[in-house]
């Protein structure tokens, strides 16, 4: 139950006795026991009084943010690295932020151990005060077995788990991206209080997490909410995964940019022309930038990736009935520039 506790604490930042005692449907003397329990081993601490309900106000708890206890978080995309250092109360002490390093590359699996040194070392933080290591990544993730199914068993980042937590000494797990995602709305963002909501990660690919009787879906064997091999597509080109017809060619911040870049070379005109970016992050960003500031290509790229995350929304709409869509991950900050102005002339 003490454990129980820390977590509901951890996600809901306060709360009373009562609270959790609703939380868990457990009575209030068992609740009381285990808060005081939690007290004198210093975890958590009383804070301000909640709002009266017409009797007495309830003490509300929250972790006891003092301790020198730090979470760490290796965040892997198709192309980039990001390493970040969390205090209790989520406030990043440390990181670096974007690092290109495609997964693809044989030195991969080096490259995030060199920058989370780098990382650990600035922190100055020692390595006994990590609570433990999250890995999220993209691909076929088995979270109990600890593996990558998206990489051949000849590939370290297959056991990228097991590499990490042998090279820190520290406890690790990890989780498919798009899930990852989706499990943070349900905890902290848009898809807080929601039952039933589909989660799009929009990044480099089409990712998606699925949030179903308040419960995070992963299928019988966890590789729920491959959205990006949906057949939607007609273009001849080679999804990442090696097959055509696939979402994700045309309904990604990496079919944008192509979409942008075969404008320009056909002549069209952008203030996206004298924008010379020599890697795939400059250009996203140039790109969501100019769109915001109300360039028309830029926005006319994006309405058309748009168009086709729609046509595949609207296939996951028909078998869930989700309450609601949420856009997140790296192109969520496009916002209503997904939406396509002119859909006839896709």
């Amino acid at each position: 139950m003490n454990s129980q506790i820390i977590k509901a604490i951890y996600f809901q930042k306060l709360q009373s006795i009562a609270q959790l005692s609703k939380v868990f449907n457990k009575s209030i003397p068992v609740i009381t026991k285990s808060i005081n329990s939690l007290l004198e081993m210093d975890l958590i601490e009383g804070n301000d009084l909640a709002v009266s309900t017409g009797g007495r106000r309830a003490i509300q708890f929250k972790l006891n943010n003092k301790l020198p206890i730090y979470t760490l978080v290796i965040a892997l995309d198709q192309y980039y690295t990001s390493i970040y250092i969390f205090d209790l109360e989520n406030n990043s002490v440390s990181e670096n932020v974007d690092l290109y390093n495609p997964l693809k590359n044989n030195k991969a699996l080096e490259i995030i151990i060199n920058a989370t040194e780098e990382v650990i070392a600035s922190s100055k933080i020692p390595e006994a005060n990590f609570l433990g290591i999250g890995i999220s990544m993209p691909g076929f993730v088995d979270t109990e077995k600890g593996i990558n199914d998206s990489f051949n068993k000849q590939s370290k980042l297959h056991h990228i788990k097991k590499h990490i937590s042998e090279h820190f000494k520290i406890p690790t797990i990890i989780e498919n991206d798009s899930t990852c995602i989706a499990f943070s709305e349900q905890k902290f963002g848009a898809a807080k209080n929601i039952k039933n909501s589909l989660v799009i990660n929009l990044n480099w690919g089409v990712g998606l997490g699925m949030i179903v009787n308040d419960q995070i879906f992963k299928g019988s064997s966890g590789y729920a909410g491959e959205f990006s091999h949906i057949p939607l597509s007609d273009s001849n080109e080679l999804c990442s995964c090696g097959k055509k017809g696939c979402l994700e060619v045309e309904a990604s911040l990496t079919a944008a940019v192509k979409n942008v870049q075969a404008a320009l070379n056909s002549g069209e005109k952008s203030s996206l022309e004298s924008e010379q970016h020599n890697n795939l992050l400059a250009q996203g960003d140039a790109l969501l930038e100019s769109a915001i500031n109300g360039d028309q290509l830029a926005v006319a790229s994006l309405g058309k990736i748009g168009y086709m995350l729609g046509k595949g929304i609207a296939t996951l709409i028909h078998i869930l009935n989700p309450e609601a869509i949420i856009i997140s991950g790296r192109g969520a900050k496009a916002g209503n520039y997904t939406h396509a102005p002119d859909t006839n002339s896709y």
